[in-house]
């Protein structure tokens, strides 16, 4: 494995920051941590380069027990969020700064510079300064910089999250693409949901300091361990077991919650026996997709989702009476209550 994270906690004074955290990161693997604020995945991210000491467990590196190792013995790059680069340093230079330091020789520093900089397509900007670039190439040189020793682990703390969404977007493809020619072992932490599942091979989804389920993206979303998952991973409409949605009840509980994707809900303008109906109380046009909000007779509000082409066949109005039925529910006992 790259890395073996066994029993981690971390406390600061009362809060728990990481609370008993266990996890196998495959070597070569492009791996995300997924939550919210305070869910404790920038934490465990620090503890596993050294800038955070754990109170409790083991963090292990390719085989070895680094959990009381230096930073610099961990050997491991680390991209934080606000690009770090050395302002009175060019992109050359700045890309250069550890081997730099290590006494590398000068026509090596300048070869693996000339690689980075065609790895994370910056030719050309060598000579330039930090104020003279874009947040999306401060960002790539960053990458470049932490490349530029050879870590065995890449770690990256909310690379993108100081970027408008469009640059967001591009460098999430551009490093998917970096993660294929590279290989090294990836963890990188982020709260946006659409980044995890666009660019990691496997996703960490965290809450609270714990982890709540790890898998590849399609079967996060598609079977969620717990209800923090299905809330947090893709939009989701929580009703009650009672609201009339489940054709069959005599399995669950009426306290239990039933939880149903707005893209596993089917709208038709005609009632037959399995459907049943509802009133669209208002129309919302997202560009690629359209959201439908609908209220049910127990008077629960349900958000349905239609691709363009649907909501036209339908002809669907304000006002209107239609019936649907739920493609996919699941649905989650009472006492399993959201963190």
């Amino acid at each position: 494995m790259g890395i073996v994270i066994e029993n981690i906690s971390k406390h600061y004074g009362s809060f728990r920051a990481v609370d008993e955290v266990s996890l196998e990161i495959k070597t070569g693997s492009l791996v995300a941590l997924l939550g919210p604020s305070g869910s404790g995945k920038s934490t465990l991210l620090r503890i596993i380069a050294g800038l955070e000491i754990p109170d409790a467990g083991e963090i292990w590196l390719v085989g070895e027990n680094a959990t009381y190792h230096s930073v610099q013995e961990r050997n491991i790059g680390f991209v934080f969020q606000h690009y770090a680069l050395f302002k009175h340093l060019t992109v050359r230079e700045n890309i250069a700064f550890a081997m730099d330091l290590r006494k590398h020789p000068k026509h090596r520093i300048r070869q693996r510079v000339d690689e980075l900089l065609e790895l994370v397509q910056m030719q050309g900007f060598g000579d330039r300064y930090p104020s003279q670039l874009s947040g999306g190439q401060r960002q790539r040189v960053a990458l470049a910089r932490s490349l530029a020793v050879q870590p065995r682990i890449l770690l990256l703390d909310e690379p993108f999250g100081a970027l408008d969404a469009k640059v967001r977007k591009d460098l999430r493809v551009w490093l998917r693409n970096l993660h294929s020619e590279v290989h090294v072992t990836t963890v990188f932490v982020t709260h946006d949901q659409e980044e995890a599942m666009e660019v990691a091979d496997e996703i960490v989804v965290m809450n609270q300091g714990r982890v709540e389920q790890v898998g590849k993206p399609a079967e996060i979303y598609d079977n969620p361990a717990t209800p923090f998952v299905m809330s947090f991973i893709g939009p989701v409409n929580v009703l009650p077991a009672d609201a009339g949605i489940l054709p069959n009840k005599s399995a669950v509980s009426d306290h239990d919650k039933v939880f149903l994707r707005p893209h596993d809900i089917l709208i038709k303008t005609h009632a037959n026996e399995n459907t049943m109906s509802a009133i669209v109380e208002r129309i919302i046009h997202l560009g690629w997709e359209i959201r439908v909000e609908l209220t049910l007779r127990s008077g629960e509000i349900l958000n349905a989702y239609l691709s363009r082409e649907e909501f036209y066949q339908l002809q669907l109005e304000k006002g209107q009476r239609v019936y649907i039925k739920p493609k996919q529910t699941k649905v989650f006992p009472a006492a399993y209550a959201i963190r």
